[in-house]
């Protein structure tokens, strides 16, 4: 891997490494630890990830190639403190930052660190995560396969590179090319209720049956239809998971002799999608015992189950994932994917993908693993063919949220319109209580530190007099964040939610339709268990609600007035979470078999794949020849057009990047002129019985700047340092000839490059 070097004061370095998952980050970063390690560089490390399993799976790399490092795992081994090489989840770190201390006090002081690591770097190093890399004063380390450039979550932005142009990319179709990942087949399946939803007029005669015993309400009322969307959510159709498990079992791709499925990754929507998948598997394939196993947040010794699909010899065969498996861990042996789930972030979709592209010599009765086969059953590929895909929501927590709608709304009241008693009444209570909330965050707490100048300014009520927009935007960055939870129940809290942002709404001219849909849901909630003495006391104000206009009419008093009454009762409304068990007759509409579509991969940008191939290739023939400074041909030539116009992207990919630029000079930019050849052109002028030190010293400046640059074409840089530093032109060559001659080797090094 290759990476950017920033130097700042000498000290300060920002190193990002972006490239594909199984492309070896991991095995990378630590050859990249190794060597300032031994030379003294750096002394301690710390290594980042976002869930325990990954954490883990680090440490056991590290572990396994630098044995003499001393190395801790924080989450499984809180007394380790002293080891090299500290490796945590981002929580546990930022627990330790305010609580371990040693003799001398704090430990992980901001430089404790000489290094920091951050894995998978596209998705926790946003909000309140990036407050760990503000505090470690230390070189950064980003390893992510999929860099983000959205708006607000913007890899790119974080370590100051240009949107797209990663420090080092590494696609998978040129990793499949060069050997070091495999390519995948996918195969697109569409079922017809995960695709049409369950109609109940094209049923069987005992399909609607069941369907009108399942459906049917109290009052007799039976729905149409069922949305595709409730499928693997809250309705489990036993034949549609049986026919998704048909298509993989009669197609994935096996070892043994095709006597067992390889190793298997099943993508499922919930914990329930999980388990309904297993129960179902057992029950169709009952001599398969153990051959499935379910892999999320539910089960206890979650790292000893992925331990053990991870060993070839052991089961299970599939694993059914909810969200555990996307990212991050690497099992070889893995040959069949299946999403059984939308996916809608691409960052995230390729992140599976990567699940199965690992190389795994002699998996296949004896002969390397050369594919995977992806079944997609939810239409993920054709998705991402169209658009793509969502943004990631940049999430705060939910009283962060909250302090922030408040905050918007007291932006708002300045207004000339709302200067009525009441409203300014409300205001100022907000303005206390917001003030409040800021005054209790803990000053000793290593993230309010690095807020400290906001947290100042907005404990404070004057502060709040005149609020802009831009307040708004500081706020929502450096204090939502930070704010502390209340003890309130969860259910009132999001009520409050709720209500501050249809107050909000209103504010800025706007319905919040679907707000005030939840709003009558959650009333109607309540109304059902009136029953309640605290429920029946707010019967009026209820019934106003949902059966009068009041709510057309309400202004921000009335919204503030059901808040404050109805708030409470939230934990009263029933909380039914049905599931439901079919077995309707689903049907395979179609299955198509596609070869990989590689061109999907991110790191798409000409510039960055033109100039890594460049640097990769710098010994091959043409290369090489523009390096020792030999002419070039009409045939080396034509060699670099078909690398830079045919093999890497098109000519005009090329132009719209460097214009006419000749390749020759670009290919020179590059990769420079190799010293000893530098050397040899201008060996006449490095004779020191021929000429004095000034004149060395200048020819040798020339040789510099050439081997980094390759040509040099623009001579006005010869009247700046360090070309000036022992006199001007005219002062060191009293014989002009001589500085002729010079001009002529310059001249006639340029030429190389071209065509002759």
């Amino acid at each position: 891997m290759e990476f950017n070097f920033s130097l700042q004061h000498f000290e300060k370095i920002c190193v990002t490494g972006l490239t594909l998952s199984g492309s070896g980050k991991t095995r990378t970063v630590i050859a990249l630890v190794d060597v300032p390690l031994k030379a003294g560089w750096v002394k301690n490390i710390l290594f980042l990830a976002d869930r325990n399993s990954l954490v883990t799976q680090a440490k056991r790399s590290f572990v396994n190639l630098m044995s003499n490092l001393s190395c801790a795992n924080l989450v499984e081994d809180k007394s380790e403190y002293n080891s090299h090489c500290i490796f945590s989840t981002y929580q546990t770190m930022m627990k330790c930052i305010d609580t371990v201390s040693d003799e001398e006090g704090k430990l992980f002081t901001c430089g404790h660190f000489d290094l920091v690591i951050c894995d998978e770097a596209h998705r926790s190093i946003y909000n309140k995560y990036q407050d760990i890399f503000n505090y470690f004063d230390a070189p950064l380390v980003g390893l992510t396969a999929t860099p983000k450039d959205e708006i607000e979550k913007n890899t790119y932005e974080i370590f100051e590179l240009e949107n797209g142009v990663p420090t080092y990319g590494y696609d998978l179709a040129q990793a499949v090319k060069d050997g070091y990942l495999v390519d995948y087949i996918s195969i697109e399946s569409r079922m017809k209720f995960l695709e049409e939803g369950i109609v109940y007029d094209e049923l069987s005669e005992e399909d609607k049956a069941e369907y009108e015993d399942t459906f049917e309400d109290e009052n007799g009322e039976l729905p149409d239809s069922i949305n595709s969307s409730a499928i693997n959510s809250y309705i489990f159709n036993e034949d549609t998971i049986k026919k998704v498990l048909d298509v993989l079992m009669t197609n994935g791709l096996k070892i043994d002799y095709g006597e067992k499925l390889g190793k298997t990754i099943i993508f499922a929507k919930n914990h329930e999608h999980a388990e309904r998948i297993h129960q179902i598997f057992n029950k169709e394939y009952p001599h398969l015992q153990g051959y499935t196993k379910v892999i999320d947040n539910y089960i206890n010794y979650a790292q000893s189950a992925i331990d053990e699909f991870s060993d070839p010899k052991k089961l299970p065969q599939i694993a059914i994932s909810v969200d555990m498996l996307d990212t991050g861990i690497d099992v070889p042996e893995v040959l069949n994917l299946v999403f059984f789930k939308k996916v809608l972030s691409k960052a995230k979709f390729w992140q599976m993908i990567g699940r199965g592209t690992r190389l795994c010599p002699g998996l296949l009765d004896g002969e390397d693993k050369e594919k995977f086969y992806i079944f997609d059953f939810c239409n993920n590929f054709e998705f991402f063919r169209m658009n793509k895909g969502m943004p990631t929501p940049n999430m705060i927590p939910l009283q962060g949220a909250i302090f922030h709608l408040e905050f918007q709304i007291c932006y708002k009241l300045q207004d000339l319109a709302y200067q009525q008693n009441r409203l300014i009444a409300y205001r100022n209570a907000l303005v206390h209580m917001m003030s409040e909330k800021v005054k209790e965050l803990p000053r000793d707490n290593f993230s309010v530190r690095q807020h400290v100048k906001y947290v100042d300014l907005y404990a404070n009520t004057e502060n709040y007099k005149t609020l802009t927009y831009e307040d708004t935007l500081i706020v929502r960055q450096e204090l939502c964040p930070l704010i502390l939870p209340d003890d309130d129940d969860a259910s009132a809290v999001r009520f409050d939610a709720l209500m501050y942002g249809i107050e909000l709404a209103y504010l800025i001219g706007k319905k919040y339709t679907r707000a005030r849909g939840d709003l009558l849901k959650k009333i109607r909630g309540v109304a059902s268990v009136a029953n309640i003495p605290e429920v029946a006391a707010q019967k009026e104000l209820i019934d106003r609600i949902l059966h009068t206009s009041y709510l057309e009419d309400c202004g921000i008093n009335e919204f503030e007035h059901i808040r404050e009454s109805l708030r409470d009762l939230m934990k009263y409304i029933p909380r039914a979470h049905i599931n439901y068990d079919t077995n309707f007759e689903d049907d395979l509409l179609d299955t198509k078999w596609n070869d990989s579509e590689l061109e999907n991969d991110e790191l798409k940008n000409y510039k960055a794949k033109a100039e890594y191939y460049i640097r990769e290739h710098k010994d091959d023939f043409v290369i090489a020849k523009l390096r020792n400074n030999k002419p070039l041909n009409q045939m080396d030539i034509k060699s670099l057009e078909q690398i830079l116009w045919s093999d890497v992207g098109t000519k005009e990919d090329y132009i719209g990047e460097y214009g006419e630029k000749p390749l020759g000079e670009f290919v020179w930019e590059i990769v420079g002129l190799d010293m000893n050849a530098a050397k040899e052109a201008l060996a006449e002028y490095l004779n020191a019985t021929s000429y004095g030190s000034r004149q060395i010293y200048f020819v040798n400046q020339i040789i510099e700047f050439i081997v980094h640059n390759g040509m040099m074409k623009d001579f006005s840089v010869l009247q700046e340092s360090p070309f000036t530093d022992q006199g001007s032109i005219v002062d060191i060559f009293s014989d002009i000839t001589v500085w002729t001659g010079i001009r002529k080797v310059i001249e006639q090094i340029n030429e190389n490059a071209l065509a002759s």
